[in-house]
Formats: structure tokens, sequence, C-alpha cells
């Protein structure tokens, strides 16, 4: 017996041995690793590292230097011959799908999953390569934006960095770069940025939405754009018919309803009390929205839209419902044929979907961000339930400009049902008054004991200079 356990015992020595020899190897290894990145000053925070990392450099095309002419040239030549292969591929499946073969049938199945969609991706990821090009070569380092050196994310840096036409060439607009801006407050919600830019280019962003919704709040806005596919529900479904969509719950299907607390329209009733949301109560029951604006009320404050528009009639087009809720403004206008956009954010519920879902217009935009419309455009402007008594003075002053901006002369605006203490509806009321508009209709109604309600109606004067 002792004989025959030797070589066991041997054997075990020697794997040992082995064990102790490669350990010794690895770590000599990942040593040596540790001490040439050290070296290089990678675990330092070197601004000129950071630019030779994550820059262009100027590349020269002369003898004996890298030949970046041929290789762009090689890159274009490999890009033709995938189109041209996936063209016949395309061919082949198309004659497949004609045949009444099974086998076939099966081959198209295997074509289209496991060859033609890896194929498109990795053609489509080639294409997104940008080689810089040979002729007139700028070195882009020395014309940085400050801003650039803030962020470490290679692809916050390339949206950020000025774009150079192409030489010799002036866009449409007349300048020679074209500069893609990101709100200044970035700078600030630094890992939050540069989390929701990491992602790989061309593939499926993340289902993220709410992270992009917290940078527009805090000041990070307008965010930079993304060259991912954004996802969609996995059971979509056509939306209803205009005529039965406006005043419909729209098909939970068509919603992603990850990121909210219910998972259904009927889930956001006013009657729940966790149904995560607590602006706009009632605002998802079709039932009490279609009596907005139409039936009579008992407060002064409440305006009806056919009175609204017999003050200028026929002349209110277009305009613009800046407030909390799902559309129904909107939808009544546009039985009016008035066409409004809704100014909107998903606050716990889908709001901006809801909106879209009814066949109406959503505009994700939150309070920080300046109206993306030209001067002297809008036919009316309507607020009701976002601008109330919380409102810092000075915000409440910049953003009335702003509306005052995107108002045509002689256009109308509607504030409906603005809330407040008792105390503060002279500061308010002066706020809305300093533009010396032309009064249509004003209302103060109580609201409780020591707040009120005010609604106006108020005309844009021509200043005519």
């Amino acid at each position: 017996m002792g004989r025959s356990c030797l070589p066991r015992w041997r054997l075990g020595r020697l794997m040992s041995g082995l064990q102790v020899i490669l350990g010794l190897l690895v770590i000599t290894v990942s040593l040596s690793c540790l001490y040439r990145f050290h070296s290089a000053g990678y675990f330092l925070h070197n601004e000129e590292l950071c630019r030779n990392i994550y820059t262009i450099k100027e590349v020269k095309n002369n003898e004996g230097s890298f030949d970046l002419k041929s290789l762009r040239e090689r890159v274009d030549e490999v890009l033709q011959k995938m189109d041209d292969l996936y063209d016949k591929l395309e061919k082949t499946v198309k004659e497949m799908d004609k045949s009444k073969d099974g086998s076939k049938k099966e081959m198209k199945r295997f074509l289209e999953d496991e060859v033609m969609k890896p194929f498109y991706h990795a053609h489509i990821g080639l294409r997104q390569i940008r080689l810089p090009n040979p002729e007139g070569m700028r070195n882009l380092t020395d014309k940085e934006e400050p801003l650039i050196k803030k962020f470490l994310t290679e692809e916050i840096r390339k949206y950020i960095t000025p774009k150079e036409n192409r030489v010799g060439k002036i866009n449409m607009f007349g300048t020679e770069r074209v500069y893609n801006t990101i709100g200044h407050s970035c700078v600030l919600m630094k890992i939050e940025l540069e989390k929701y830019m990491d992602y790989d280019v061309g593939a499926y962003c993340d289902d993220d939405w709410s992270l992009a919704q917290k940078l527009m709040v805090n000041g990070c806005d307008p965010l930079p754009r993304r060259r991912c596919l954004t996802r969609a529900s996995m059971t979509y479904q056509k939306p209803y018919p205009i005529n039965e969509s406006l005043w419909k719950l729209p098909d939970d299907r068509n919603v992603r309803w990850g990121n909210y607390k219910c998972r259904n329209f009927a889930c956001l009733s006013s009657k729940n009390p966790k149904r995560g949301y607590t602006q706009c109560t009632g605002c998802f029951e079709m039932e009490k929205e279609i009596g907005k604006w139409v039936t009579n009320s008992t407060l002064l404050a409440d305006f009806k839209v056919d009175d609204v528009l017999r003050v200028k009639p026929g002349e209110i087009r277009i305009g613009l419902d800046v407030g909390v809720g799902t559309g129904t403004f909107a939808a009544r206008m546009r039985e009016k044929n008035v066409t409004i956009v809704t100014t909107a954010l998903n606050l716990g519920a889908p709001f901006s979907e809801m909106i879209a879902l009814r066949g109406l217009i959503p505009l994700y935009i939150s309070l920080n961000q300046r109206l993306p419309f030209f001067d002297n455009t809008m036919d009316m402007i309507h607020t009701a339930g976002l601008m109330d008594g919380w409102i810092d003075l000075l915000l409440m002053d910049f953003m009335l400009y702003d509306w005052d901006r995107v108002l045509r002369p002689g256009g109308l605006l509607w504030i409906d049902r603005f809330f407040c203490n008792k105390k503060d509806l002279d500061d308010y009321m002066y706020m809305f008054l300093q533009f010396r508009y032309k009064k249509h209709k004003w209302a103060v109604s109580p609201k409780s004991k020591d707040e009120v309600y005010l609604s106006a109606l108020l005309e844009k004067p021509p200043r005519a200079i």
C-alpha cells in the first residue's frame, strides 16, 4: 500500500510546485504592468495626458510616417464590398421568402437572425469610425473649449468639440464650424452626465430617460445628443384613430412602464393613493377631463374656451400650453381647429406618451429652457397648474419675458387658475400687468381661507417701432 501511494504523493508535490511557480509569475507580471502604468502617469490627473488620449493629433503624411490616405482608401473599399455583400444576402433572403420549401424558410430565418443582423451592426459600427482627412489636417488641441477639459468620457468630448466644416467650406449658417451646446450645470453633474453618455455607439440605449430628466430639471439642459438607439415598448400597438384618441385612454402596451410605480393607465386613477405622482389630480381620467373649459362653473376664475375665442374670432390658430397635464387643453382647442403644443415632463407618470397617443404634440422641456420658438409667432399662450405661489419672482420674470417674446402682437396670454397666498397676490398681479397688456378678462376667486385663484385673459400690444 505504501508503494502505491508514493507516486501520487510525488505527483501532488510536483503540481503544488507548479502552482507556486505560476503564482509568482503572475504576481511578477502584475507588478511590472502596475509599475509601467504608474510611470506613464495613468494614475495621476494629468491634463496633457488626457489631451493626448482624447483629442485628435495632427497626423503628417510625410515619407516614412503613417499613411493615412491609404488607410482611408482601404476602409472605403472594405465598406463598399460589405455593401455589395449585404445586397446579395438581402436578395437571397427575398428569393427564399417566395419559396414554399420548409427547409428554405428555416435557412431564411437563420440568415436573418444569425448572419444579416450581426453583419449589419458590424457594418454600421465600421461606418461610424471617423478617420481624419489627410488633406488640410488641423490640430484641434489648441482650439479646445475650456468645457471639454472637464470631461473624460470620450463620447462627451466628441460631442462638445467644435466640428470644423470640410476644408474651405462655409456652411449654410455662414460659419466655419458648428458648436454643440450643453447646459452649464452639466459640469456640476459630471458623474451623472458621464453615466448618461456611457454607451456603445449604434447599440441600444439603456432605459434611462429618468436619468436624462433628472439632469434636465437640475439645469443640465440642453442635454447632448446621443448615438444609440432608443428603446420602445416590446408590445407597441398602432395608436387609435384621431376621432377616438382625443378622449380615450391609450393602450397600456404603448408605454414603457419600467420607471413608474404604476404599470397601466387604470392604476393612475386619482382614487389610487400610490399612483406615483401628485400633480394634475384626475388628468388620466377622461370622464373628468372631457368637461373642462366647456361646462359652467361656480368659480369666476373658470373661463370657457368659446368665451375666450370669441375675443379674437378667427385669429387664434396656433399656441402653446405651459403646464402639467395630459393635453386636455390642446384636445379641446383641436376641436376648435386650433393647434396647441403642450409642454410636459414625465413627473411620476407618462405625461408625454399620453399626450402623443391622444394625437397631440408634447414638447419635452423644463422650466430652465428658453422656448424653442422664434419671436412674435404664437397666437396664444395658456398656462395652468405650473406657475403657482411656489415660484421665485425673478424666475417668473424671466419666463414671462420669454413668453412675451414668442407671443405675436395681438396674441392672447391666458393665465388659468393661478393660485397663491392672499398676501402675495399684489406681487404676482404686478408681474402679470407689468407688460401693459390689454385686459379682456380678470377674475379673483377664493381657493381656501388663505389662498386665492387668479385668472386673466390679456392681449399683447403691437409695440411697433
